[in-house]
């Protein structure tokens, strides 16, 4: 019996692409929508929303999009066969997106103590709460099994599933997350029919894309 036709598969590599495009919109429109529509952005200032701005800044470019990226490395990396350095690259972009998330967390916390307003109150700030704590373990878990000091290669073998389903589902998290902040920013700020509500809608909606982009990059093969 002739094969079946694998004429419909497609690489990973154009969803890659397409994801790292994403990334760059993404960052512009956000940055965009702080500077010129909500005050900007200071680490000590008398107008506490642009502090408050780190927030968004740090958890939407700095969490969601980088750790998107290091979940893409594998597949985006151009050493085809050093696997070092392609985990370097997932290590290093994880690193950074945890360091991001965790002082995104501060920051939304001390605006809080600093304006009188109570912690924890919204399904936003739990589920980023829960977020935020399963990426740590995940990172965790990661490095002990995988850099240092590295458990017995069966065992890798046995835990990589997990891990890779357990970063996807921590991701998807986030960007969950990141959805019902905009739109808790959306109300509360009595947008309509604006330009600033444009880019706060493209925003949401560049994320849920990206977020397919990461997905179909993991499950595609490379080439």
């Amino acid at each position: 019996m002739a094969p079946k036709s694998r004429s419909y598969q497609i690489s990973a590599t154009p969803v890659t692409v397409f994801g790292h495009l994403l990334f760059i919109a993404v960052t512009t429109l956000v940055i965009v929508w702080l500077l010129k529509f909500r005050e900007g952005l200071a680490f000590e200032s008398a107008n506490k929303l642009k502090f408050f701005n780190l927030h968004p800044l740090l958890m939407v470019i700095g969490f969601i999009l980088i750790a998107g990226e290091a979940i893409m490395a594998y597949k985006s990396t151009p050493s085809r066969r050093d696997i070092k350095v392609q985990k370097a690259v997932h290590l290093t972009l994880q690193t950074i997106a945890l360091g991001c998330g965790i002082f995104g967390i501060v920051v939304i916390f001390k605006f809080h103590d600093e304006t009188n307003m109570p912690d924890m109150v919204t399904l936003h700030s739990w589920l980023g709460m829960i977020a935020i704590c399963l990426f740590g373990l995940q990172y965790l878990l990661g490095f002990f099994s995988y850099v240092f000091p590295g458990a017995e290669s069966y065992s890798r073998a046995a835990y990589l599933p997990w891990h890779t389903f357990g970063g996807l589902l921590i991701f998807f998290l986030a960007i969950c997350t990141a959805e019902m902040g905009l739109l808790q920013k959306f109300l509360s700020l009595f947008l309509t029919r604006s330009q600033e509500a444009l880019i706060v809608n493209f925003i949401g909606l560049l994320l849920f894309l990206f977020a397919v982009a990461v997905a179909l990059t993991v499950v595609l093969p490379r080439y």
